[in-house]
């Protein structure tokens, strides 16, 4: 029923920046949260930032001040997360994940997508 696609990891050098997109598609009727989580090998996923329906922002703080999620001024349905200032041990998997309400169920659930690689090298 809805849809999540991450893009923009890749491979960066220490110190270096990525942007990281996550669109959500299907019938959305109300987005409450979005949020991005990472998991690094043989660690367990972990919250690195999440926004509201308000456009507020809370951050892990091992990124604060390095990271910055925002919403597509156009499409409230795209988030995107500025990586600046990245280290190795930003190295991992990141997923996007929202919590939202379908035109069909009325309940909230959370939907992830299949997750985008994030390297940095020292």
């Amino acid at each position: 029923q809805v849809q999540l696609v991450e893009s923009g990891g890749g491979l960066v050098q220490a110190g270096g920046s990525l942007r990281l997109s996550c669109a959500a598609s299907g019938r959305i009727a109300v987005i409450n949260f979005m949020g991005w989580y990472r998991q690094a090998p043989g660690k367990q996923r972990e919250l690195v930032a999440l926004i509201t329906s308000g456009d507020s922002t809370n951050y892990a703080e091992s990124v604060k001040g390095r990271f910055t999620m925002s919403r597509d001024n156009a499409e409230n349905t795209v988030v995107y997360l500025q990586m600046n200032s990245l280290k190795p041990e930003d190295t991992a998997v990141y997923y996007c994940n929202a919590n939202v309400q379908t035109f069909s169920s009325r309940a909230p659930m959370t939907y992830w997508g299949q997750g985008t690689q994030v390297t940095v090298s020292s």
